[in-house]
């Protein structure tokens, strides 16, 4: 059996990684800044991204579609909001594709964007910007320690 640390469900791991959408637009990446630091399971990737990960080691390298479905999901209608154009400051130059970051009431911050203004009501797209889309998942694993392997079957 190898010394080297596997990911597993509470690993720490460092790793680069690279989301790209299916037309080739990279849409996050964090080659060339800060390798990206998390535990497994602590809601920092999304279900699909994480189970992508799972048994790799430090120096592992790994591309993976992931479909809607297990990456950001598909869009919700319901997740749409008309919002009443006196909500935002005067001076706000409001137009679709616009990103605004709403308050919630627990203090964090939740992005929207402008979809369409109208002269008394702004519509706001809360769903992820990445919605509806296969995205190809490129990882390079540098550091892993920690975690709960799972129980070995004899």
């Amino acid at each position: 059996m190898s010394d080297e640390v596997a990911i597993y469900h509470g690993s720490e791991v460092v790793m680069h990684f690279t989301i790209t959408l299916e037309d080739g637009t990279v849409a996050e990446t964090s080659v060339g800044e800060e390798p990206l630091r998390f535990v497994m399971g602590d809601s920092t990737l999304v279900e699909g991204m994480e189970l992508a990960l799972f048994g790799l080691k430090a120096g592992d390298k790994q591309s993976l579609r992931i479909g809607p479905e297990t990456a950001y999901g598909f869009p919700d209608p319901e997740n749409v909001q008309a919002m009443d154009r006196a909500d935002f400051p005067e001076d706000m130059d409001l137009k679709p594709g616009l990103i605004v970051s709403f308050a919630l009431p627990d203090g964090e911050e939740y992005p929207g964007m402008i979809t369409e203004v109208g002269d008394n009501e702004v519509m706001v797209d809360f769903n992820h910007p990445l919605a509806g889309h296969e995205i190809l998942f490129d990882v390079e694993i540098l550091e892993v320690t920690g975690g709960e392997e799972p129980p070995t079957v004899q």
